[in-house]
């Protein structure tokens, strides 16, 4: 048996030495400021776990908690679905195909401070087309003062973001299918929609896999969208994660809490990830 040539890996290596310093040496200053209290540049005292009780026991954190969880689970809700939908509906051939793939990826396009900005005029109850609209129906929209206006419009504008990576990733999922599937189904005489449940959504699994995970891991760390569009008000309603570190480290400069919460902030990240990827590795 001939052996199996390794030396390839040797190509690798540097690449993954880069990555590994590159996220490494940050995580580990991070874990050390998480036990220290930082006097001066000079002076620190170690604490131990007195930041994790702190910060694991503020009723703010908890807020926030609560808040990003029930966010990052409506956008996922929402995003999935629509995301499917848009793919089943786009052509699969001819330059139809390559304009609207070139539509959908404009909003991926848009940096993240644009798309708040976009949104904070689109959405204004005087002069945006959003606000103006939904008042003359009607309703009374401010997203400026009604915490459930604001939260609302963070979920829109999010949905509105990112939908289409969710579209795109099926639309390559569902141009993957071999023709064998569907002209097999169709000589049995399927349904459009036994086609979707029997064919195109097992096959489909594995894209969608990655699609809940990318887009849960982002939507737990957003910051800059809702940052620009509200500022994490009215009140604390639009308030998340990413921006009560914020507040802690830049705003209160407690580098010793701010540390032991991006500790805590990476490791919830990475269990909740843990735990989607272990249940849909198991389903399938």
């Amino acid at each position: 048996m001939k052996p199996t040539n390794q030396r390839a890996w040797f190509l690798v290596v540097p690449v993954v030495a880069m990555v590994a310093f590159s996220a490494v040496v940050p995580l580990m200053t991070v874990v050390n400021y998480s036990v220290q209290d930082i006097l001066s540049p000079e002076q620190r005292v170690f604490v131990g776990s007195e930041w994790y009780h702190k910060v694991l026991n503020d009723p703010e954190l908890h807020g926030a908690l609560l808040r990003q969880i029930l966010f990052s689970f409506v956008v996922l809700f929402l995003e999935l679905p629509l995301g499917v939908g848009v793919a089943l509906c786009m052509p699969l051939t001819g330059i139809r195909a390559s304009l609207t793939l070139i539509t959908l990826a404009i909003p991926l396009l848009i940096p993240w401070n644009v798309v708040g900005t976009i949104w904070q005029i689109f959405a204004r109850g005087d002069i945006g087309l959003l606000g103006v609209a939904v008042n003359k129906l009607g309703f009374v929209y401010n997203y400026t003062a009604d915490p459930v206006a604001a939260w609302l419009t963070v979920v829109v504008m999010d949905v509105w973001h990112w939908t289409p990576l969710v579209a795109l990733l099926a639309y390559a999922g569902l141009r993957a299918i071999p023709d064998a599937y569907y002209q097999a189904a169709h000589i049995d005489g399927a349904s459009r929609f036994a086609i979707f449940r029997y064919i195109e959504l097992p096959k489909l699994k594995g894209v969608l896999t990655i699609a809940i995970l990318l887009r849960f891991m982002d939507s737990f760390m957003i910051y800059t969208e809702p940052f620009v569009l509200t500022g994490g008000g009215p009140g604390n309603s639009t308030t998340f994660l990413s921006q009560y570190l914020t507040r802690l480290a830049v705003g209160q400069f407690d580098l010793g809490p701010a540390s032991a919460f991006s500790i805590v902030y990476f490791l919830v990240i990475l269990s909740f990830s843990y735990v989607f990827y272990t249940a849909m590795n198991r389903e399938q």
